[in-house]
């Protein structure tokens, strides 16, 4: 599984992207992320997800995930950011900042 997280947004407007794929990572953290992946329900989440009440500085989430052929992209404003998604974001972020 592969997947590229891109943040974009916030107070700074500071634009934050990383890429993982399963094959070289830790162990722990493929099984970690695969599981976020699958409680996430990525592969049903429509492609974009916005809030009803835009706030500005508010962080956008773009995540692409490929796994086993199929491929899918959502954009997600973090106003709008549905709770099974919150877990595999937050953890995204943390990965993606001690890289």
């Amino acid at each position: 599984m592969r997947i590229s997280f891109e943040r974009t947004g916030g107070f700074a407007g500071i634009t934050k992207k990383t890429s993982l794929d399963t094959d070289t990572l830790p162990p722990n953290e493929a099984s970690t992320l695969v599981r976020l992946v699958e409680v996430a329900d990525l592969f049903r989440l429509p492609e974009h997800i916005t809030s009803l009440n835009p706030q500005s500085d508010r962080f956008q989430y773009k995540l692409t995930v490929e796994d086993n052929g199929k491929q899918h992209t959502v954009t997600v404003s973090e106003a709008a950011l549905p709770g099974t998604l919150r877990p595999l974001i937050e953890w995204l972020q943390v990965t993606a900042q001690k890289r």
